[in-house]
């Protein structure tokens, strides 16, 4: 188990590292000239060759990317073009709503999904599968926004339950804080909650049909030791990995999720420096959420060694 560990650890360095030279690459790779696009219509020559500089256009690609790989090395992803500060700080100042939002929602869609899946292969074919499914395909169907604005207009506009948009830090008390995640962990979950339904589902009616199942009921376990101490547990592989693989979901989501609810998280971060065209905070938002994608799908294959015993080396 341990040679597995360590191997996973290091499969994740060269993948980083083609992750980097990309995100590096989306200054070069843009179209037209990037200095001249920041600098708008009215800059002057001189005014895009000092962009061009700041950026380090002016020198060699592979010396560019050297330096701004030991630049990451030190934790320091370069300076916003307009705000002047740098991306870490800016990056700092927004990851608690963005982390507090997936958190919840991870925690929401988890508890809500798998009990679903579940239930829905204990009673396959009936009238409560059918609508788990029905309820699944909507999931799926329905866009991340459409969700949002619905929610809020019910939730927030109508009944005036919950605020309609902003967020509360965690210091300022808890449940000011949930409260202002209610909307949007429900809103960015549905989709999440789908697809961990659905797999949870399908691995559980395949599980249930296994010869050891059948041996456990002969034995007289209950129908809830069966389902969740038998089945769920030889099951748990697929479903973590599906878990796992919806993070993207979520870091997708969260751009839209935080557009739609006004929080000030790096959702809201990128699609400002992306209609600004300011290269380093893309960058550097780019290069972090690729980072906690393959971090996520590293813990995933670091629990295998705990819910699978077949992996030994």
């Amino acid at each position: 188990m341990f040679v597995y560990v360590v191997r996973r650890i290091l499969a994740t360095i060269p993948v980083m590292a083609v992750v980097a030279l990309f995100v590096f690459s989306l200054l070069y790779i843009a179209p037209g000239d990037p200095a001249a696009v920041i600098a708008g219509d009215q800059a002057t020559p001189a005014d895009v060759e000092k962009i061009r500089q700041s950026l380090g256009l002016d020198r060699p690609f592979l010396i560019r990317f050297g330096e701004w790989v030991w630049q990451i090395a030190r934790f320091d992803l370069g300076t916003s073009i307009f705000t002047g500060l740098p991306v870490t700080q800016l990056i700092a100042q927004r990851i608690e709503p963005t982390l507090s939002l997936m958190i919840v929602t991870l925690i929401l869609a988890v508890s809500v999904a798998v009990p679903m899946g579940v239930l829905a292969a204990w009673k396959a074919g009936t009238f409560i599968d059918r609508t788990i499914m029905a309820f699944a395909v909507f999931g799926f169907s329905v866009p991340v926004f459409v969700v949002g604005y619905i929610l809020a207009y019910i939730f927030a506009l109508e009944l005036d339950w919950l605020p309609v948009q902003g967020y509360t830090p965690i210091a300022r008390g808890v449940w000011p804080w949930f409260q202002n995640l209610i909307l949007p962990a429900v809103a960015l979950g549905m989709v999440y909650v789908a697809l961990i339904a659905r797999i949870t589902r399908a691995t559980m009616m395949e599980v249930l049909q296994q010869d050891y199942i059948r041996t456990a009921r002969a034995k007289g376990i209950g129908q809830r030791g069966v389902l969740f101490l038998h089945a769920l547990k030889n099951a748990a592989v697929p479903i973590i990995t599906v878990i796992g693989i919806g993070v993207a979901l979520l870091i997708g989501g969260a751009v839209v999720t935080e557009s739609v609810f006004a929080i000030p998280g790096l959702g809201r971060l990128t699609v400002d420096a992306i209609l600004r065209r300011d290269y380093p905070v893309i960058q550097g938002l780019v290069l972090l959420f690729s980072f906690v994608y393959v971090l996520v799908n590293l813990c995933v294959d670091l629990v295998y060694t705990l819910v699978d015993p077949r992996i030994r080396y």
